[in-house]
């Protein structure tokens, strides 16, 4: 016995002190690897920007190959806050919901829509969920022919659905509380679900509401097909970057809050150079001319200015992906700022 406590007390003298020296050698190495993303883009010499699932209006490629939506523009606003050159980007589409391997591998530096945030996603994967960009969630398409503007007039209708066990759950809580009827039509891929509704076989499509504008894009007319305003259930998306690089978090999330906070006080594309001389504080600080909000996070003082000036504001990118002009517009709803009814605000500039 006494041998034995004492080759314990070796271990716990020597042996012990030196594996806990390796690992926190290893996991420095490993954080070190990590934390200089800023440094490995300037090097690189552009921003490699993605997103998941290629979505009509958020990421979307034409024929010579070049992407757009409101991805991309908001990996522009990025590359300017970085470069001052929203041109110095790789935009890379990820398939798939949820990718988290890119991020892990070092494949992107940031993906500007990934998997809706969950506690499970932004603790699992050793990845982090920057801020609100977008908020979302199951909602319903519906034809205009069906005279319906709230959710809540549904009432014996045929819905079709994904099965991915939530959507479904969620229309049958939605249906059992407002003590309405429904029929399900169940399928296994979204894109069954406009085959469906063209040929008649359900009344209203339950998707999220991202899905449901793709889906009413490719529709022969759009404007006979209407976007229901309520939505059952939550879904957040926002930039998602690796864990272990507090700076290049806050670049990325103060870059979005620059956006939202431009909407506030309203600059713009157009005449944020002209406000270079405003009296308004809260423009000032915004626009780097009045304190040095940069420095601290190895950027310029005019990054949120550059972002704004490539991109414009949050106004101005969500309606050039969402607007009337797509043919088929989406409510700003819940990412309309906060002032205004929705969701979206960001905190001051002080």
């Amino acid at each position: 016995m006494p041998q034995f406590q004492e080759k314990v007390g070796m271990f716990n003298r020597c042996i012990k002190p030196l594996v806990l020296a390796l690992a926190v050698a290893f996991l420095g190495g490993v954080v070190s690897a990590q934390a200089n993303t800023l440094e490995t883009i300037r090097e690189r010499g552009f921003l490699v920007c993605g997103s998941s699932n290629p979505l009509a209006g958020f990421a979307q490629q034409d024929a010579d190959g070049r992407w757009s939506g409101f991805d991309v523009d908001l990996c522009r606003a990025l590359a300017a806050a970085v470069f001052n050159n929203p041109d110095l980007i790789e935009f890379r589409a990820f398939r798939g919901e949820a990718r988290f391997a890119p991020l892990q591998t070092g494949a992107v530096d940031v993906l500007m829509r990934n998997g809706a945030w969950s506690a499970g996603r932004d603790l699992r994967y050793g990845a982090r969920y920057v801020t609100p960009s977008f908020f979302d969630g199951q909602g319903f398409l519906v034809p205009q022919s069906m005279s319906i503007v709230s959710a809540y007039e549904l009432n014996n209708v045929t819905v079709c659905v994904v099965d991915n066990g939530s959507a479904v759950q969620a229309l049958e809580e939605f249906f059992f509380t407002n003590q309405t009827s429904y029929t399900d039509v169940i399928y296994e891929d979204i894109a069954d679900l406009i085959v469906a509704y063209r040929a008649n076989m359900c009344d209203v499509i339950s998707a999220s509401g991202r899905q449901l504008q793709a889906i009413r894009r490719e529709l022969t007319d759009p404007s006979q097909h209407r976007i229901l305003p309520e939505r059952i259930s939550k879904e957040v998306l926002g930039p998602v970057v690796p864990g272990g690089d507090d700076q290049w978090f806050e670049i990325v999330r103060w870059t979005i809050f620059a956006l939202i906070t431009a909407e506030e006080v309203g600059v713009t594309r157009l005449n944020v150079d002209s406000l270079l001389a405003s009296r308004s504080a809260d423009v000032r600080r915004l626009l780097g001319v009045e304190g040095d909000y940069g420095s601290a996070l190895g950027l310029k003082s005019s990054f949120m200015s550059d972002a704004i000036r490539a991109e414009g504001n949050y106004a101005e990118i969500y309606d050039k992906n969402f607007g009337p002009q797509t043919g088929a517009a989406m409510l700003r709803g819940q990412n309309a700022l906060w002032s205004n009814g929705g969701l979206l605000y960001a905190p001051p500039i002080r």
